[in-house]
């Protein structure tokens, strides 16, 4: 399931504050600017509503992490989950298999950062379309969602991520503020 706040700028950082567990409180307030407040407490509000949800659980979840510093749930491995942020909107995708999520608002997209990061097929694609930005984040949130469904992260060659995923479901949306992907593996479609 997906959870999105697309106005995370008008949320209460107090408020917000006194609903967290205190690891995350601590760490929404090492942020310098309250815009990064911001989306460090809208992401893990998320979390807390689709726990709430879909599995009835009401206490703010407390993080371990794996040895990629990956993190998840104390006690509830079984809970999968990814946060994702861009401008103004904070995204959570929870399920019970690994999940990769990211979202992106429009911006400038420069011609050299297409060619580093596209292939040559992609970059064709990209300069077709009548909207270049929105089909360049098209490929760009597919990638990094699956690099963070693997646990890889962004790596030095971007250009073949996408060609690793035949045994991947992605979803895109697309809406007029932003554009976001979520990918799970295959076979747990099936």
């Amino acid at each position: 399931m997906v959870y999105l706040n697309d106005q995370v700028d008008s949320l209460d950082i107090d408020l917000a504050l006194a609903r967290v567990s205190a690891q995350r409180r601590e760490q929404a307030l090492k942020f310098r600017f309250e815009s990064g407040q911001r989306l460090s407490l809208a992401v893990y509000l998320l979390l807390m509503d689709g726990l709430r949800e879909e599995y009835g659980i009401t206490e703010p979840p407390v993080f371990d992490y794996t040895a990629e510093e990956k993190p998840f749930i104390a006690g509830r491995p079984d809970i999968h989950f990814n946060f994702s942020h861009s401008g103004n909107v904070a995204l959570c995708a929870l399920s019970n298999h690994p999940v990769g999520a990211d979202v992106e608002v429009p911006r400038k997209i420069t011609p050299s950062l297409i060619s580093y990061t596209m292939n040559e097929d992609e970059q064709a694609s990209i300069n077709a379309s009548p909207d270049p930005t929105m089909r360049f984040l098209y490929f760009w949130t597919r990638k990094e969602a699956l690099l963070k469904l693997t646990g890889e992260g962004i790596r030095n060659d971007m250009k073949r991520v996408l060609e690793e995923s035949e045994q991947c479901h992605f979803e895109t949306i697309k809406t007029n503020n932003y554009l976001f992907s979520i990918v799970k593996h295959r076979e747990q479609f099936w």
